[in-house]
């Protein structure tokens, strides 16, 4: 199973996952990890609206050879769903290769830290 994990944290918080990550890989660890990291709630609850949930699980299971054709399988206006695959290719929850998109993960593992950053 693949997933990406969806983090609210500092950039601090992305160093030391990077730093981590580098270390067990020079370690001779194979390190096959995804994360997206958000610098508040606010704003990942906004790029994970229901919509845009339910257009990432969309394009998990049938694919989407380009944003006109995701629009039409969507039942959805084509600029509001142009907007939406902006924001998740930003985030990197949506890929693109060329025109056709993709989202290669099985599952979204989102962690909130109710701990302050040190």
């Amino acid at each position: 199973m693949t997933k990406v994990q969806v983090n609210v944290g500092s950039l601090a918080d992305i160093g030391k996952r990077f730093t981590s990550a580098w270390h067990r890989a020079a370690q001779g660890e194979v390190v096959d990890e995804t994360h997206v990291t958000f610098l508040n709630v606010q704003t990942m609850l906004d790029t994970l609206s229901p919509r845009r949930l339910d257009m990432l699980r969309h394009v998990r299971q049938h694919g989407a050879g380009n944003v006109r054709e995701l629009a039409h399988a969507l039942g959805r206006d084509y600029k509001n769903v142009h907007h939406d695959v902006a924001v998740l290719e930003s985030a990197g929850l949506l890929l693109r290769e060329g025109r056709k998109l993709s989202a290669p993960w099985d599952e979204l593992q989102a962690n909130v830290s109710l701990i302050a950053a040190q």
